[in-house]
C-alpha cells in the first residue's frame, strides 16, 4: 500500500512538473495575434506560424543562435552549412528588427554559446514600401535608418546585460540590387560599425565581403537582387567558419 502511495505521489508531483515547466516555457515565446505594428500583413500571418515552430523544437543550453529575417532562414539546417554542431536557425521571413526584440525572452533563457544577428533589411523595405511594394500593408511605418540601428544595438546590449557569458556578434547588412535601398544600408551599417566601441558586440562586415565596386549585391551571389542563392550561402560559410570555429 505505501507502495502504491509513493508511486501515485510521484506521477502527480512528475504532472505536476511537466505542467509548471509547460507554463513556464510558454512564457518565453510572444503571444497574440499581432505581435508587432511595424510587420506588414504578410508577416503578421507568417510571424505567429514560425514563432509556432520555435515553440516544437525549443533551442538547449549553450548552442549558436543566428538570429535574423529570410536571408538567415533561407539558411535552413546552418549546422549542415558549416559542418558544426548545435547552431540553430532562429531566421523568420518578412521580420524587422521591432520583431526580433519582441522574441529574445527564448533565445535569453537557454543562454547561448554565442548569437549571430542580422536584421535590418525589412525595416528598410517598409521604409521605402511605395517604391518596393505598395499592396503590402503596414500599421506603422519604420521612423528612419537611425531608428533601425539603435535597435540592432539595443539587441546586442540586453544580450550583454542578460546573458553576460553569450558572445554577441552583429552582421552588417547586405548589399542589395535595389538602388533606393543603398544609402539607407550604409547608414545603418555605419551606426552599426560606430557602436561597436561600447563593447557589447564584435561586427562581422558581411557587407564588404559581398559589396561589388557600386555597392551592389553582384548577381552571381542572389537569386532576386536581395535574398542569397546558393554561391552566396556558401561565399558567407567560406568567410564566417573560421570565427565560427573557433568558439
Amino acid at each position: 500500500m505505501k507502495y502504491l502511495t509513493s508511486l501515485l505521489f510521484l506521477i502527480i508531483l512528475s504532472i505536476y512538473a511537466f505542467a509548471q515547466s509547460s507554463q513556464s516555457s510558454a512564457k518565453l515565446y510572444p503571444t497574440g495575434k499581432i505581435t508587432s505594428r511595424y510587420h506588414n500583413n504578410w508577416t503578421q500571418k507568417y510571424y505567429p506560424k514560425r514563432i509556432e515552430a520555435f515553440k516544437q523544437d525549443p533551442l538547449n543550453d549553450g548552442e549558436i543562435v543566428f538570429i535574423g529575417n529570410s536571408i538567415t532562414e533561407g539558411g535552413k539546417d546552418w549546422s549542415s552549412k558549416f559542418e558544426i554542431a548545435h547552431i540553430r536557425n532562429r531566421g523568420i521571413a518578412g521580420d524587422v528588427t521591432d520583431g526580433v526584440l519582441k522574441r529574445l525572452k527564448e533565445i535569453i533563457y537557454f543562454k547561448p554559446k554565442a548569437v549571430f544577428i542580422l536584421i535590418g533589411i525589412n525595416d528598410l523595405f517598409a521604409l521605402h514600401h511605395q517604391e518596393d511594394n505598395p499592396a503590402l500593408k503596414y500599421d506603422k511605418i519604420i521612423q528612419s535608418p537611425k531608428y533601425i540601428g539603435k535597435n540592432i544595438i539595443k539587441m546586442a546590449k540586453i544580450f550583454h546585460q542578460k546573458s553576460p557569458a553569450t558572445k554577441v556578434y552583429v552582421r552588417t547588412i547586405l548589399p542589395t540590387r535595389k538602388i533606393f535601398l543603398k544609402n539607407d544600408i550604409l547608414t545603418v551599417n555605419t551606426i552599426i560599425r560606430q557602436n561597436e566601441s561600447k563593447g557589447y558586440y564584435k561586427i562581422i562586415d558581411l557587407y564588404h565581403q559581398f559589396a561589388d565596386e557600386q555597392g551592389e549585391l553582384p548577381v552571381k551571389f542572389s537569386k532576386d537582387g536581395v535574398h542569397l542563392n546558393d554561391l552566396g550561402y556558401e561565399k558567407w560559410v567560406f568567410f564566417e567558419k573560421p570565427i565560427i570555429a573557433g568558439l
